[in-house]
């Protein structure tokens, strides 16, 4: 008996011991535990660039979720969704991250306490109910529902007013909570200052009143006041530094990223025969943090007439320029830089602007506007247009698009595209190798368009750095067809670019399995002159193995294209290149062009009769004894050129007003890549899901057919056959057993 009682109590032990090990295996998973995502882009799990953005958060940032309970399919799933979403997001922000999700519904019938408040609580932010559809009783009717967001870090507040979809999301919270934490955590993550630095020789002051250069004594008080005046909104991150290469040569030592600043003259008198004592000088201001520099001559140079003809005059920038170049620039110097240059001047393809709606339908299209591709960069950045028969190329942008320019650019304006990629910088290039002319309507006859070359001046930089855009327009067989009754049309000047033919090497490109092209003209890259500039040229895409070149007499209607017989002709040819490394300047070993006066302007537009200028008498110009070093950067800190062979791509005709299309996942991604955000542009491709069929030939596919029609009946019957024999042989051996 006793020893039955005691196996009974062991039952006892073993359970609770069993109970134990259970809560204790429970409470060590909410700490330890992993996950594992098996979707083909990881669309239930967060991406690195989300991690390492909610990962930097330093201050507290609080997500308010309104959303209306019970929703019809499919907007549940977007709650469920959204819930597991958050919280993958609180465990990776380091307990500075946490959401509340309030059920509020809509203002139909009786409202609850807590649901009203709810209510005013989401329309206070600015969350406003949408209309979804409900079947109800085989009935179908529309319910207004609340699905939306607030983000809200400290004084600043991001809303996401309607989600309902989970294609993106996550894309779309990073990029609020990113805008958000930039300009805080970014200044207070910062491991170290951001430098403003002074320099200012002494020595220029020997000849200071000579050139009436005014305001040196107030310069160095001026822009320490700046610097103190900006700490507040930077965190103290600013430092200020004075360097004066006369009196400190070591210091002077290591910058010479200043030297094209610095001026030079010789031996002279001044007006009352004092001696000025040939010397040189450097007056300029720059920026510096870790391997990013940013520099500005202090000295400006202009023109005037006198009385004694032309003459150089010289002056300090006022205080106002000062505090605007360092207010520009503090964000590019830390990589929050939201900005994207886009030229306007030159021809190019119309970036119309974004109007509002009851203004929209009185606005005239324009030939070559890009209305959708605006719409969807005016989510991301901030775009700038640059007019450069007017103004410089403004140093906060980090990547300047060039859409199809059709005009010649001067070597001042060659010089500035130039400089802007030595500065490390980055060229997103769309060239149009042809201009299309439409004829004159006339009713009696039909006429084609002219296709003349177009040679605008980048070809020299471009042929420099080491790539070309030929003049001839691409064809492939893998194109856009059209179907009608009367059969099939090919537009093989529109050809789809197949995924053997995507690099996927790069990040951004990976989940990019097709894209559309129109007018495309190939690329050809020179691999001496990559080599011999230490550069690196990717192919991002390129045509099939059935494509060929039209040269020369150009048509573009598809009915009198055909393709060459000759399969020597047919071949892939690359249609887009990313070219990266340190870029040899164009200028290094040519003589710099002078920005053109105001005079010079209106000679090169004609004004003005030859007859009248031959009579005018040309004023003097009196030379300057002062002499400057070649004010330019002869090779760059590291930059970026993305070239393909047509502004089409960037075409509404091309896009899809929702950024969701191969095309407009490719362009977005790209910018972003030239704007060092590879990451966010590899989130942003999660959501990209084409996947087309394979290429396959027609024994193939008919194998296919039949395998689907016949092959599952056929594996029955087969199945059936082996099971008859099995049993039967089975049978025969129960049998013999039993005759023994």
């Amino acid at each position: 008996m006793e020893h039955k009682h005691k196996k009974d109590m062991s039952r006892y032990y073993k359970f609770a011991l069993y109970l134990v090990i259970i809560i204790l295996i429970n409470v060590v998973g909410r700490t330890l535990f992993f996950r594992s995502d098996l979707t083909a882009n990881s669309l239930y799990s967060l991406s690195p660039a989300s991690k390492k953005v909610v990962g930097t958060l330093k201050e507290p940032l609080t997500i308010n979720v309104f959303f209306t309970e019970n929703l019809p399919a499919p907007y549940n799933n977007v709650e469920r969704y959204l819930h597991d979403l958050l919280k993958e997001y609180e465990l990776d922000a380091n307990k500075h991250l946490s959401y509340r999700f309030y059920n509020v519904s809509a203002q139909e019938g009786d409202l609850s306490t807590d649901a009203e408040k709810n209510r005013k609580l989401a329309q206070s932010y600015g969350v406003y109910p949408v209309n979804v559809q409900r079947i109800e009783r085989d009935e179908a009717r529309m319910q207004r529902a609340y699905m939306g967001m607030v983000l809200i870090h400290g004084d600043m507040v991001e809303k996401l007013s309607k989600i309902d979809t989970t294609e993106g999301l996550e894309y779309r919270i990073t990029h609020a909570i990113e805008k958000l934490n930039k300009k805080i955590s970014a200044y207070l993550n910062l491991p170290q200052k951001i430098k403003v630095r002074l320099v200012l020789s002494s020595s220029i002051s020997r000849i200071a009143g000579a050139i009436k250069l005014q305001g040196l004594d107030n310069l160095r008080s001026e822009v320490a006041a700046i610097i103190d005046k900006l700490q507040s909104k930077t965190y103290g991150k600013l430092e200020f530094t004075f360097t004066d290469p006369t009196t400190d040569p070591q210091a002077a030592a290591g910058l010479q990223k200043y030297d094209r600043f610095a001026i030079q003259w010789p031996q002279g008198k001044t007006p009352d025969g004092r001696v000025i004592e040939a010397g040189t000088a450097t007056l300029a201001l720059g920026m510096e943090y870790g391997d990013k520099s940013l520099e500005k001559s202090l000295l400006n140079r202009s023109m005037k007439l006198t009385g004694r003809g032309l003459e150089e005059q010289y002056s300090v920038p006022a205080k106002e320029e000062l505090e605007s170049f360092i207010k520009e620039n503090i964000d590019n110097m830390i990589d929050i830089n939201e900005d994207l240059g886009y030229l306007s001047s030159h021809d190019t393809r119309t970036l119309t602007p974004q109007l509002p709606p009851q203004l929209q339908a009185m606005q005239k299209p324009q030939e070559g506007e890009l209305k959708k591709l605006n719409r969807l960069l005016s989510k991301e950045y901030t775009i700038k247009t640059v007019d450069m028969a007017k103004d410089e190329i403004p140093e906060s942008i980090d990547t300047l698009i060039i859409a199809g320019a059709k005009t010649n650019f001067s070597d001042y304006q060659l010089l500035q595209i130039d400089q802007f990629l030595m500065k490390g910088k980055s060229l997103a290039i769309f060239v149009d190798a042809f201009r299309e002319i439409q004829p004159q309507r006339q009713s009696y006859q039909f006429q084609q368009p002219m296709y003349l070359p177009l040679n605008t001046g980048l070809e020299k930089l471009l042929d420099h750095y080491g790539v070309k855009v030929n003049k001839s327009y691409l064809m492939d067989e893998s194109c856009f067809v059209r179907r009608t009754r009367e059969g099939e049309m090919k537009f093989y000047f529109v050809p789809i670019i197949k995924n053997k033919y995507i690099n996927h090497d790069f990040a951004f490109m990976r989940n990019i399995t097709e894209l559309l092209a129109v007018k495309m003209s190939p690329l050809e890259i020179d691999e001496e002159k990559i080599k011999k500039n230490e550069l690196q040229a990717k192919k991002v895409f390129s045509s099939t193995d059935k494509s060929w070149e039209m040269k020369g007499k150009i048509t573009l209607i598809p009915p009198m294209i055909q393709p060459p017989t000759d399969e020597k002709e047919r071949g892939s040819r690359a249609l887009a290149y990313i070219l990266s490394g340190d870029f040899p300047s164009f200028f290094a070993d040519k003589e710099v062009p002078e920005k053109p006066g105001e005079d010079e302007d209106k000679e090169e537009a004609g004004e003005g009769k030859e007859g009248e200028n031959e009579k005018e008498t040309k004023p003097l110009v009196k030379e300057s004894k002062i002499k400057t070093k070649k004010e330019i950067i002869t090779k760059s800190r590291g930059g970026k050129i993305f070239l393909i062979g047509t502004s089409e791509m960037l075409s509404d005709s091309v896009l899809d007003d929702e950024g969701a299309s191969p095309n407009a996942i490719f362009l977005l991604n790209m910018f972003d890549y030239l704007n060092d955000k590879e990451e966010i542009a590899v989130m942003r491709s999660k959501k990209q899901r084409f996947n087309p069929i394979k290429d396959t030939k027609p024994f193939t596919r008919f194998f296919v057919k039949a395998l689907n029609i016949g092959g599952l009946t056929l594996g029955f019957i087969l199945f059936g056959i082996i099971v008859y024999f099995n049993r039967k042989a089975r049978k025969k051996t129960i049998r013999q057993m039993f005759q023994k």
